[in-house]
């Protein structure tokens, strides 16, 4: 109850104070290309239920390719997008998701459905807890992209080392959740963020 209630206190404030740059943002994404400014795709939740994540569009409306994104060497991201999915900007619309109670601020990053389907009963046990804007998966995963850049077959690679990876820690994460840990990662994440 107390995490629910932090979270909704937390997205409500920062929404509210973030206005004027989602409003920016948003002109920006849409002025650069064609679309909207807002990315909307399936992830899937707590208790393995299905919500439509938000994001600010990063990529050309139009792009097609695999689920994956293979670092500043995808051509389907537009300008203002590499510089957006840098600083994780593009996540802010996710608080949203916080409010309305799809995801949590600190909680295992949701996956799509074609890589859920790939879980084990063990790996499964990670969507016991409602999804996060960050996790520690998320943070040791920041260079996720040009991992993928090095990697001969790039959806090989993220299926068979870096999500198992990312469960692992989500796993422990799940187990030892709490209002202290989040905060510690909530720090380290926005320390992850400057220094990049």
């Amino acid at each position: 109850m107390a995490k629910r209630v932090f979270d909704i206190l937390s997205a409500f404030v920062a929404l509210v104070l973030l206005i004027p740059l989602l409003v920016v943002l948003a002109i920006i994404v849409r002025r650069e290309s064609a679309g909207g400014a807002f990315f909307r795709q399936t992830r899937i939740g707590k208790d393995q239920k299905p919500f439509q994540l938000l994001k600010f569009r990063s990529m050309q409306s139009n792009a097609a390719g695999p689920l994956i994104t293979e670092g500043t060497s995808d051509e389907r991201i537009t300008r203002s997008g590499h510089w957006l999915r840098r600083t994780k900007l593009d996540e802010l619309p996710q608080l949203w998701n916080v409010l309305v109670g799809d995801m949590s601020i600190v909680g295992p990053r949701p996956e799509v459905p074609k890589y859920v389907a790939m879980y084990d009963d063990n790996m499964l046990k990670a969507l016991e807890v409602r999804p996060g804007l960050t996790d520690p998966a998320s943070i040791d995963a920041f260079d996720e992209g040009e991992e993928l850049m090095a990697a001969e077959n790039p959806e090989e690679h993220y299926c068979q080392v870096i999500l198992p990876r990312k469960v692992r820690a989500q796993l422990d994460y799940a187990n030892r959740a709490n209002l202290i840990t989040d905060g510690r990662i909530i720090a380290r994440t926005l320390l992850r963020i400057l220094k990049h």
